[in-house]
């Protein structure tokens, strides 16, 4: 078994407050309980990147021959989760309006700014790596900070983004009902072992090393700028269920590969008679054998059924991912399959069904990561935009069946009672709805001043004569 567990451990304490007097003790009784996660995340990464239990096969028969193959399903299954879910950036869309209103063009344009401001920040690539540690160790943690290279003229963004190792970082929660977040820790090892502790609260930050004493300084944020990303309420990695099927895969195909060899490398058997020195050389110069009336020579062998072992191992592979819903590539053969079809058949509607569950986890800690950057926004670039006003939006197959997306659009721009703003949003062909419809809005009332109506000056008429159309004068 390569591995078993049950899910990272969510860390509590009862405390009511962290302070400079209790932060030490209260880090020491949580990063107990955050090394027991650290061994597992650390044993999940090893499994993703391959390195697994059969590296340490041994054989008491015939050693020489003593495959070590590691079929690496687990790099397949989270490469798999993360880009069908993560593989377009993410973007920020206007929330739906619970009451009719004038459309407001300066949340809209500061919504395209908030996303220009994401793009400048690389986050993206930073929500790439945290769909990573999500999808291999249950739970993943980004940190958000002012940026002090953030000029109102530069190309800075006023924040920069950060997706941090969840085997070296940790939220301890309240034992309150509504288990809110008392501290968020970091932990790193410099020279000679030695693990420096950074601490941050709603209002203060600390610092303190095994030895060290604690210092301490205000967070001006107001807000521990650490949210975590749990991948579900469990906290379990994509593969971690299918971890024993995993290794069983893996001793499947390196026996089978100690078989194959071991039959091309077979024994050869005398029955009846002794072979010499003399005629073992002539046998391995001539490759042919004399024997004696009497004398029988046969290859001792014993091969697996090869047909039997790929049923095997197809049901395997197979029950891999279906538990940890991927779609399989080798389903059915219909020649008559539309888009959607394919989507609903082999697996493709258990891979939506969990996407789907994954992005509203994912857009639970992408509001209090919101609260930071719209706090920083403020204070820097001034944003009159409200988390009210902005929902992320995953732009998942946004060019799939796109002529009847590009039909339901132009339905839902037909229609006077349906805002075009939520038409661009809710047709799913756009991956910026916001800068699609501004830009539509835009190139619109550009097209209209050409229709406009062109002021003609009637003094300039006045005593000029009709002229005919042969040009002479009537």
């Amino acid at each position: 078994m390569i591995y078993m567990s049950y899910g990272r451990t969510k860390i509590y304490s009862d405390a009511k407050e962290i302070t400079a007097a209790n932060v030490v003790e209260e880090v020491s009784n949580a990063y107990s309980l955050h090394c027991r996660n650290q061994a597992d995340i650390k044993a999940l990464w090893d499994c993703y990147r391959g390195r697994t239990k059969i590296l340490h096969k041994t054989k008491e028969i015939r050693e020489e021959i003593n495959h070590k193959i590691n079929v690496n399903v687990a790099y397949e299954v989270t490469k798999f989760h993360k880009g069908y879910v993560f593989g377009e950036p993410i973007q920020y869309v206007r929330r739906e309006r619970s009451k009719a209103e004038e459309p407001d063009d300066a949340i809209a344009a500061d919504i395209n700014s908030l996303n220009g401001y994401m793009a400048l920040a690389n986050k993206p690539a930073v929500d790439n790596s945290l769909a990573e540690w999500m999808y291999v160790a249950g739970v993943g943690y980004r940190l958000t900070l002012p940026n002090s290279k953030w000029t109102p003229d530069g190309d800075e963004p006023p924040f920069s983004i950060y997706s941090l190792d969840p085997a070296k970082t940790f939220i301890v929660h309240s034992t309150d009902i509504d288990e809110h977040t008392l501290m968020a820790v970091c932990c790193v090892e410099r020279a000679q072992n030695e693990k420096v502790f950074s601490v941050y609260t709603d209002t203060m930050y600390f610092e303190f090393t095994d030895f060290g004493a604690v210092t301490s300084k205000s967070n001006p944020l107001g807000m521990i700028p650490i949210i975590e990303y749990p991948a579900e309420n469990a906290r379990l990695g994509v593969f971690e269920v299918a971890t024993s099927l995993l290794d069983a895969l893996d001793e499947l195909q390196s026996n089978r590969m100690d078989d194959i060899v071991q039959f091309v490398n077979s024994f050869l058997g005398i029955f009846g008679g002794e072979l010499d020195e003399e005629t073992y050389q002539k046998l391995n110069e001539w490759k042919t054998l004399c024997l004696p009336e009497g004398t029988d020579a046969r290859y001792l062998s014993a091969t697996l059924s090869q047909a039997d072992v790929q049923t095997l191992k197809d049901d395997i592979y197979s029950s891999i991912l279906t538990i940890c819903g991927v779609p399989n590539r080798n389903g059915g053969t219909s020649t008559s399959d539309t888009g959607s079809a394919v989507i609903l058949r082999d697996g493709w509607e258990a891979a939506e069904a969990r996407a789907k569950a994954t992005e509203e986890i994912f857009k639970s800690a992408e509001t209090e990561f919101l609260k930071i950057v719209l706090r920083i926004l403020r204070d820097t670039a001034g944003t009159k935009l409200r988390l009210s006003d902005i929902t992320p939006h995953f732009t998942r197959r946004n060019y799939d069946n796109i002529a009847s997306k590009s039909q339901v659009l132009i339905a839902m721009l037909n229609n006077s009672k349906i805002h075009p703003e939520v038409a661009y949003a809710a047709c799913g062909m756009f991956p910026d709805p916001e800068s699609a419809y501004l830009q539509g809005m835009a190139y619109y009332e550009e097209e209209m001043k050409k229709w406009e109506p062109v002021a003609v000056d009637e003094s300039e008429d006045e005593g000029e004569e009709d002229v005919p159309v042969s040009g002479q004068a009537s």
